[in-house]
């Protein structure tokens, strides 16, 4: 086999392997959409319900955890909520910045089945913002939320997860580089 050859066999698997990589993130979305993985609900404040549907009941149970030691207590104040579809419900949070000095929280949800993401829908919640805290400092927050009238039958309970993350020191380094774009 020539030099040639060989360069030219090596090329071709560098462009596929570059094909590959970049269709990589459409295929897993397609993927997560078909299997009912990662479910991502929307970060949109959504619109409020016109119709209740109260002949079923669905059960919506909460779990929190922090990401990579993030100094963050998060719970709620309940574990389970049982709603009707279309019916708004409130479930309450505390939260606690678990250190020293003034941090920031970022709190990303996911929903299981993921399938039943696009179906909870969220009035208020302190997922929408990144939440600043002081030394120390214990918050409640609220989420308003209610399961939209069209969830699948099958669906009788989903799960509302939340993962915490400290991004206080992504934050400072925007707002330096804030300063320095406006200086």
């Amino acid at each position: 086999m020539s030099h040639a050859s060989l360069l030219k066999k090596l090329v071709l698997v560098v462009i596929g392997m570059f094909a590959f990589a970049f269709a990589l993130v459409p295929l897993y979305d397609v993927f997560c959409d078909v299997t009912g993985l990662n479910g991502k609900p929307s970060l949109d404040v959504a619109e409020k319900s016109e119709t209740v549907q109260a002949s079923r009941a669905v059960d919506v149970s909460f779990t929190t955890h922090s990401q990579r030691n993030a100094p963050f207590e998060v719970k709620s104040h309940q574990y389970s909520v049982n709603v009707k579809p279309g019916e708004m419900a409130e479930v309450k949070f505390s939260a606690k910045n678990l250190s020293a000095q003034s941090r920031v929280m970022q709190a990303v949800p996911s929903v299981s089945p993921g399938k039943a993401a696009k179906y909870l829908h969220k009035m208020a919640c302190f997922c929408f913002d990144q939440q600043p805290f002081s030394a120390n400092q214990e918050v409640e927050f609220t989420l308003v939320f209610y399961v939209d009238t069209e969830l699948p039958e099958e669906i009788k309970e989903l799960t509302l997860s939340y993962t915490v993350f400290d991004i206080s020191e992504a934050t400072a380094s925007n707002a330096v580089l804030a300063k320095q774009k406006a200086g």
